[in-house]
């Protein structure tokens, strides 16, 4: 399989570059499938149902979260309604939404993705670590699925590395999102699951972690706030990395980031 996962879509030029560029890197990477984290998409804060469907029109097939879902209140009244987009995992019992979805590519792999979330510097949530345990009990690689890709949202690279380590030989992919910047450790871990601490953001890299510099770094300077975060609206930069497969485990053979538009250095991976 060859799948493609984007980090945090932040505002209107990072959805306008992942329409821009999407249907293109479908065809030209062969992919079967496409997951991205959409919870900065509203303007900077949230998710929107008008934003989800757009999202998959463009290609989209699982759409993730992290900490932000709940900004567009009405989310809340549409997200029991969409089986493919995903809140974490760990949230306590009764909260909208799920945090794992079952998904049939158009070829009939069967691919599972589970959205998580950190607690290091993050909201207390109940345990990330035990709720995917949970959740992959009855999973196995190369048996009842063909992929299990997991998004971990958070801000410490030790909790998330951690993950990687926990998981490595289970799943197909730990990927990490939150923090709007790629790491440079993408791999494969020695037991076949492709990692990367953070896959970055797709949005405009001319800012701070996505919103406008002025407001953004004065918060620093004056411990103030001197007016609305709003998202930069420079050209983005679409950031992810792109993962194949092997059919028969469902572990990974490689994994290569992938940087289109806007002010970072550009790479698209060759087959």
């Amino acid at each position: 399989m060859r799948i493609l996962m984007c980090g945090d879509v932040v505002g209107k030029t990072g959805r306008q570059v992942l329409e821009q560029h999407l249907a293109t890197l479908r065809q030209q990477l062969e992919l079967d499938m496409v997951v991205v984290n959409g919870e900065n998409a509203a303007h900077g804060f949230g998710i929107t149902e008008k934003i989800c469907t757009s999202f998959y029109d463009l290609g989209v097939d699982v759409i993730t979260t992290g900490n932000h879902v709940w900004d567009s209140r009405p989310i809340m009244n549409y997200i029991d309604g969409d089986e493919k987009l995903l809140r974490p995992i760990n949230y306590p019992p009764g909260t909208p939404g799920k945090g794992m979805v079952h998904y049939k590519t158009k070829s009939g792999k069967r691919v599972v993705v589970i959205n998580a979330m950190c607690r290091l510097f993050m909201d207390a949530l109940d345990d990330p670590f035990q709720a995917i345990e949970a959740a992959l009990q009855n999973l196995h690689l190369g048996r009842n699925v063909d992929a299990i890709l997991v998004d971990f949202h958070g801000e410490a690279s030790s909790e998330k590395q951690a993950l990687g380590v926990i998981l490595d030989g289970r799943v197909t992919a730990v990927v990490g999102t939150h923090t709007h910047v790629p790491t440079a450790d993408g791999r494969i871990l020695s037991g076949g699951t492709a990692y990367q601490t953070d896959l970055g953001m797709t949005g405009d890299y001319d800012s701070v972690i996505g919103m406008k510099k002025k407001v953004a770094s004065q918060r620093f300077v004056t411990k103030l706030s001197p007016g609305r975060l709003e998202p930069a609206d420079g050209e983005a930069t679409l950031s992810g990395v792109f993962i194949e497969t092997d059919d028969a485990s469902g572990l990974s053979l490689r994994l290569q980031p992938l940087r289109i538009g806007g002010q970072l250095y550009n790479t698209i991976p060759n087959l």
